[in-house]
């Protein structure tokens, strides 16, 4: 077995902007008379959906929930985030990001991109950091009904590649994702893919339980030792720092 695809989380590992989303949540929640996050609630939201957060903090707060009000609200957070974005002269990228992707285009490795934000957030990031070339497959959060820890953002994706490039002929098990947060750690797993977890987010210890792979740093990240792993063929490589 190769590594063939390597698959990036959004928030919390392309971009650090989890303050700006927690804000902007908070907001919307203000703006229709409702509380805002508690703290546990901002644990909770961490690595899942916008649609997820905000359908579980209204069922919290009693509001009746259909999908064209989530959508509204949807629409204004991506709307308040392009905005905030804007106030930002430079991106809060993650240090490393442009030298992992170089290494990973280096190897002929596929690149792809799932996520439970929006597709608007993400492509305005891209395509401001010079990054949109690279990331020809997406899967965004109004792409699926479900969110993190769910796999079916992950398996969209293995099915989006093949259908770009046939010659792959991909295996969920041939793809790595690289995640910051529990849920997204768990919804790789589920679609039968190795992770390296990184401390973005949660502390190291966090996730090196529940990694293939943990880094303090995406620059930290050996691309040539998780080939090595891959070309053993194991059926469940041992947890390991890299």
């Amino acid at each position: 077995m190769s590594l063939k695809v390597v698959l990036f989380d959004f928030n919390g590992v392309i971009i650090n902007d989890e303050p700006i989303h927690l804000q902007l949540i908070d907001e919307i929640l203000i703006a229709e008379n409702l509380q805002p996050q508690r703290v546990d609630e901002r644990q909770a939201s961490l690595g899942r959906s916008d649609r997820a957060c905000f359908a579980a903090l209204l069922n919290n707060r009693g509001r009746v929930v259909n999908e064209n009000y989530l959508t509204q609200l949807l629409y204004r957070k991506a709307q308040a985030y392009v905005q905030e974005l804007e106030k930002i002269e430079k991106l809060p990228l993650y240090p490393g990001l442009e030298d992992l992707i170089f290494q990973v285009r280096s190897h002929h490795l596929k690149l792809g991109l799932v996520s439970g934000a929006i597709r608007q957030e993400i492509e305005l990031v891209l395509h401001r950091a010079k990054l949109a070339e690279y990331f020809k497959i997406i899967v965004a959060g109004d792409d699926i009904t479900t969110s993190k820890p769910d796999p079916d953002g992950y398996l969209l994706a293995v099915e989006r590649l093949n259908k770009e490039y046939p010659e792959l002929n991909l295996q969920p098990q041939q793809c790595l994702a690289i995640e910051d947060t529990p849920a997204g750690i768990q919804a790789a797993k589920q679609a039968q893919m190795q992770v390296v977890g990184v401390a973005n987010t949660y502390p190291f210890h966090m996730l090196q339980r529940r990694c293939n792979w943990t880094v303090d740093y995406l620059s930290d990240l050996e691309l040539e030792r998780v080939q090595e792993v891959y070309s053993r063929t194991l059926p469940q490589p041992s947890v390991s720092e890299c």
